[in-house]
């Protein structure tokens, strides 16, 4: 059953920046703008604070949302130049300057009656008068200035709890409405693993809508590790209910479109793209697979699991699309018992593509890594011109319970002609026999799926080990011997390390798909990674410039931020005092109580 629900909210807006590709408006005027990004690999992150004022403005991280404990950050120009500090609140009072100066001003303009700073800072952070940001929410709060006479924000401040290492758009467009794409009372065998499969067909659009919110209906979680939702190209009309990969409608409906595992929450795209559904390319089905574990072998349950997808007739800047990297899901390679760390290897060649089929760079905002119980780390190089430039994600720290799609944090370009490397760490120290590639939740895979833009027809880009290779280094002539032969082999650590380096060596057939089914191959080798970066508290701010050098002894007064908001409370008349004292600014508050009826 479909169903749609309208909604009636103003949508937020959103400028494309590939580096600081979030955006919050902190106030409810829309004056006070925050855009983002951020490195978890690299360790760093990315503010942009723009305030319509020509003042001062100020920015923190606060445990409470108000001034005890808080981060700050203080900055402006002024008629010498440019003014920038790092601070801490202790109360209502002025902050004080950090002994340690650990945000980097990267630039501060004032025009157009906008002040806009952006600086940048470790995730980590060695300063003890720093807020850690991590996973969670974090109160922010800011104040501003009409001049830059730093004084009492009078009212010009605010706060608002984002989370900004996991943060999504949760916009609600003008126009929104919904479907929902489940299972239609699907009996679960029982079976330890089973997939289902659902053909259906989508509401029919005239015009191209967007979606732009996956939300996960999961009505068994003790059921359901994890579910895919796959576009048919025009050729497949067929609509039906059944297991999966018994009739081979199946394999024609192979472009991603979402993804969902166990642990993970609703997902959102970026503000400026949309997955496509409707419009010219007309009515579509399309196929959910949800792959089931049923451990107990419980008998009789009947599931209708699925996804809710929202979606709007507002048509954003770009589609997305999605793309599956990483090694062949297939039963040709094996991981043997007793191995702590055992790694495997899959390769998306984008150089396998015939020129005249490739398409736009793809712009990577998202990435959901997949491995199943064995699974301990998933890595994923980024290689172009035969040089690995960076990662494009990485989890340290795998957990079979919680995978989601998690953004980047900044926008990462895969180039036609770059490859990805997808490495996987497994532990089967608990395991006596071999574990095989394959759907069970015992076997393995070792998966990203990369979310981006704009859509292109890409589907698979992955890699499996060459089998006459494979079948040479073990000695054996058949598939069936080499199976055997892995199967009753010792493995000793010797064994373990010798079998790992000789199948990461071994030439990869590499395999580039696309929607009209068309395939691309080659024969590739796996490129040596390098060593995780390993995240740093520490950064060194730039020195001062001569257009603000003078400025520099302003640092130890711009601190009159929010300063004694008590004595307002309280009903007095303040008036700043500032005296040099030992080369420092003093601040004296002068003041007089008054009441209606007396003043002195």
């Amino acid at each position: 059953m479909n169903n749609f629900t309208t909604k009636s909210v103003v949508e937020t807006g959103a400028q494309e920046n590939q580096l600081l590709p979030f955006t919050e408006h902190l106030d409810a005027d829309a004056m006070v703008t925050l855009r983002w990004g951020f490195d978890e690999i690299e360790g760093n992150i990315t503010f942009e604070l723009c305030i319509n004022t020509t003042g001062w403005i100020g920015f923190g991280l606060s445990p409470n949302g108000d001034m005890v404990g808080a981060d700050i950050v203080i900055g402006g120009v002024n008629s010498d130049g440019i003014y920038f500090g790092d601070y801490h609140g202790t109360g209502k009072v002025r902050p004080l300057l950090d002994e340690k100066q650990s945000y980097s001003l990267l630039s501060l303009s004032d025009a157009d009656g906008k002040t806009t700073m952006r600086f940048e800072r470790s995730i980590k952070s060695c300063d003890v008068d720093d807020r850690p940001i991590t996973e969670l929410p974090v109160k922010l709060i800011y104040a501003y200035g009409l001049t830059d006479d730093i004084a009492y924000h009078r009212g010009r401040r605010g706060t608002k709890e984002l989370n900004l290492l996991k943060y999504m758009p949760r916009s609600v467009p003008i126009d929104s409405h919904y479907f929902d794409m489940t299972m239609m009372n699907f009996t679960v065998p029982a079976e330890e693993t089973h997939y289902g499969c659902r053909l259906m067909n989508a509401p029919t659009f005239v015009e191209k809508q967007h979606i732009y919110r996956i939300q996960p209906l999961i009505e068994h979680l003790e059921l359901v590790h994890h579910l895919l939702l796959y576009k048919c190209p025009p050729h497949v009309n067929d609509t039906f209910q059944e297991e999966c990969f018994t009739n081979h409608i199946h394999q024609h409906c192979i472009q991603v479109v979402a993804a969902w595992g166990v642990g993970g929450e609703d997902f959102e795209v970026p503000e400026n793209v949309g997955i496509p559904i409707g419009g010219d390319e007309g009515d579509c089905v399309y196929r959910l697979e949800i792959h089931y574990n049923n451990p107990t072998l419980t008998e009789g349950r009947v599931d209708n699991s699925g996804l809710r997808l929202h979606y709007t007739p507002k048509l954003r800047e770009h589609d997305a699309g999605v793309l599956m990297a990483g090694l062949v899901v297939h039963d040709s390679y094996g991981i043997p018992p007793n191995a702590s760390a055992f790694h495997t290897y899959g390769l998306c060649d984008t150089s396998v593509i015939p020129q005249s089929e490739t398409g736009p760079d793809l712009q990577v905002f998202a990435v959901e890594l997949h491995t199943h119980l064995a699974g301990r780390k998933v890595r994923a190089g980024h290689f172009r011109d035969g040089k690995q430039i960076g990662f494009m994600a990485l989890d340290e720290h795998y957990n079979f319970e919680f995978q989601q799609a998690k953004n980047l944090g900044k926008t990462k370009t895969v180039k036609m002609g770059d490859s990805l490397v997808v490495e996987c760490t497994y532990d089967t120290t608990n395991r006596t026999e071999m574990t095989w590639g394959g759907l069970g939740t015992r076997q393995e895979m070792c998966l990203a799926f990369l979310f981006y833009y704009p859509a292109s027809n890409l589907t698979n880009c992955w890699s499996l080990p060459e089998s006459d290779s494979l079948m040479t280094m073990l000695g054996a002539s058949t598939p069936l011997e080499a199976y055997v032969k892995l199967t009753q082999k010792t493995w000793d650590e010797e064994a373990i390390v010798e079998y790992e380096k000789n199948l990461r060596d071994l030439p990869q057939i590499t395999l580039v798909s696309d929607r009209n089914s068309n395939y691309w191959l080659n024969i590739s080798t796996i490129s040596d990674m390098m060593k995780s970066p390993t995240p740093h508290c520490e950064r060194t701010p730039p020195g001062p410039g001569a257009s603000n050098k003078s400025n520099m002894a302003q640092m130890s007064w711009i601190g009159l931020l929010l300063y004694d908001e008590l004595c307002l409370e309280l009903g007095m008349v303040l008036t700043i005092s500032l005296k040099r004292v030992n080369g420092l600014i003093q601040q004296y508050c002068l003041y007089s109580a008054y009441s209606k009826d007396s003043k002195t």
